[in-house]
């Protein structure tokens, strides 16, 4: 009995078509790896559309560097043993857990530089949605500064000429209640009263000093605000950076910077 042959299909020719389209798919992908890579880009067909965009990125960077001059980095939290360390001490300061602690952030203040009032709690909900309320700030300085380079609180009230170091600020430090800068000292503020109401006397501006000063502050936040409502007693215990500026508290910033 004879056995059945199996015919074998003809080999497939690549057609035209077949190859200008893998052609195209190959260039497409090179294309769009050239541009993530940043090695080609794309000209604009409109000469308006490109101004407007780089008039809007001056404006940003322009309102950055008018509200703030200094510069600085940030550390993540519990990077080495000394990090640790200091956050360790800052929470048993604060009788807050370490955990909610953001990573340090190490400030440079160049002759002349300053940071223009401010609040660190957030006035927008997707921070605090996704994070929580900043409720504290303890801010750690670095060197010392013989004039200037005060933290200022413009909104707060009481006598200020009657604390002892009245006369050794400079005059945009007696603009409110001021914390001169002395290396080793840790200046802790809160930004929520224990009702969880945030506190607009929290306020606060970095004035320019006449020496280099560096600073590390950490911000707290506090992610369960239930927590801090259940008892006053243990909400004065807690406490609470994108910073924000308001434009009403603008007539505040010194002239004399």
């Amino acid at each position: 009995m004879a056995k059945a042959r199996h015919a074998r299909p003809p080999p497939r020719k690549s057609s035209s078509s077949t190859l200008v389209f893998t052609s195209l798919l190959v260039l497409s992908v090179l294309v769009l790896v050239l541009l993530a890579l940043g090695i080609v880009s794309i000209p604009s067909t409109s000469s308006s559309s490109s101004h407007k965009a780089h008039d809007l990125t001056s404006i940003v960077h322009t309102t950055v560097h008018r509200v703030r001059t200094s510069s600085g980095t940030f550390l993540p939290r519990g990077r080495d043993k000394i990090i640790r360390a200091i956050e360790k001490r800052i929470a048993d300061f604060t009788f807050i857990p370490v955990e909610h602690g953001e990573g340090l952030q190490v400030l440079h203040y160049q002759v002349g530089q300053k940071y223009e009032p401010h609040f660190d709690y957030f006035l927008d909900e997707f921070n605090t949605v996704n994070g929580g309320q900043r409720i504290a700030t303890v801010l750690m300085y670095l060197s010392d500064v013989e004039e200037g380079g005060e933290t200022v609180f413009p909104s707060a009230k009481g006598n200020f000429s009657a604390v002892p170091y009245w006369n050794e600020l400079s005059e945009c430090g007696k603009g409110g209640l001021s914390v001169r800068p002395k290396m080793g000292d840790a200046l802790l503020f809160w930004s929520m009263k224990p009702d969880a109401a945030l506190d607009p006397s929290s306020l606060h501006e970095g004035i320019s000093g006449q020496l280099q000063n560096g600073c590390v502050l950490m911000n707290i936040k506090l992610e369960d605000s239930t927590m801090l409502l259940r008892s006053n007693v243990f909400a004065s215990r807690w406490a609470a950076y994108p910073f924000v500026t308001s434009a009403e508290y603008s007539d505040l910033v010194c002239a004399k910077q």
